[in-house]
């Protein structure tokens, strides 16, 4: 198993100050993956509810201040060296397939093929009506023939798509990524998430802390990969191909959180807890761990990825 820091666009992450300082930390502590997360812009009333947190509340919501994340990412590979570029996740249909297929190509040559893609489809239909994406009840189909066309793009000499959602063809798409086709890992913990993993997905790559489909345990995470393998055997993949990896927010190291019924939060609680958790989902089926935390303090925010770094990741 190896592991990667998820960052918020906005925060102790929201300045090049703090982006530069915290990306490079991450790239020398040895981290493999830096994520970032997908907003764009937040209208003032909503009625979308956001799928990992209780209230259905997103906590940008009320500020509305996040960074673009695919020009994090192009941020990150100029001041970084080793460490890869992960969107945590990318929402497909925010931007036009194109476009978006470019961006993530020019990410790619600029760090010397670093780029992971997690992708989504998701949740906020009225950032999604703003930005002029597809219809929000279409998101899903519209996101499967982008990550099509992006493959075709990234891959082909002479690439092409007819669809309902994309149309091209007789295009010179130049360069191409320094990886070949840059790899995408499907976000998401739902039923046509673990589908989609499993169909077209280069990975799934699920966060645990979702209240409808929680997988905050390690046992939980292992029966719905089950279910992703299960999908690639049924699209007539090799399930073995499939890379995991798994976004554990929330990340607390000192006192346990405790949840309502007083059982310890997954990831909370002293160094030795912590990788016991990592453990878990290492035996469970995970390949890479991405941990996340909320700080708007840039040496608060430091000092809990050493912490991480230093005294968990060793113990796993």
């Amino acid at each position: 198993m190896d592991f990667g820091l998820h960052l918020g666009t906005r925060g102790a992450a929201g300045t090049a100050e703090g982006l530069r300082a915290l990306a490079q930390r991450a790239d020398q502590l040895g981290l493999a993956y830096l994520g970032f997360s997908d907003h764009i812009v937040f209208t003032r009333e909503a009625s979308s509810q956001y799928p990992y947190s209780p209230d259905g509340r997103h906590p940008m919501q009320s500020h509305g201040f996040c960074l673009d994340q695919l020009t994090c990412m192009t941020f990150a590979a100029a001041v970084t060296k080793n460490i890869r570029l992960l969107s945590s996740v990318m929402v497909v249909p925010h931007r036009p397939p194109v476009l978006t297929a470019k961006m993530l190509a020019s990410i790619d040559v600029l760090s010397n093929g670093r780029v992971t893609v997690g992708a989504g489809v998701g949740w906020l239909a009225e950032e999604m009506a703003v930005l002029g994406s597809p219809p929000y009840e279409t998101r899903g189909a519209a996101s499967n023939e982008y990550i099509a066309a992006f493959r075709a793009l990234w891959t082909s000499a002479d690439p092409s798509h007819q669809g309902a959602h994309v149309n091209f063809r007789d295009v010179v798409f130049e360069p191409k990524p320094v990886q070949g086709s840059i790899p995408i890992w499907i976000g998401g913990e739902g039923k046509a998430a673990r589908r989609r993993a499993g169909r077209i997905g280069d990975g799934w790559y699920p966060m645990i802390r979702n209240p409808k489909d929680p997988l905050d345990t390690a046992e939980a995470f292992a029966t719905s990969l089950a279910d992703v393998r299960r999908e690639a055997e049924l699209a007539g993949r090799d399930p073995t191909k499939l890379d995991v990896g798994v976004f554990a927010g929330g990340l607390a190291l000192g006192p346990p959180v405790l949840d309502p019924k007083g059982k310890r939060v997954a990831f909370t609680g002293a160094p030795e807890q912590i990788a016991d958790d990592a453990r878990g989902y290492k035996q469970a089926g995970a390949r890479h761990l991405v941990v996340g935390f909320e700080s708007n303090v840039l040496a608060e925010a430091l000092d809990r990825l050493e912490v991480f770094a230093t005294q968990v990741i060793p113990l796993v």
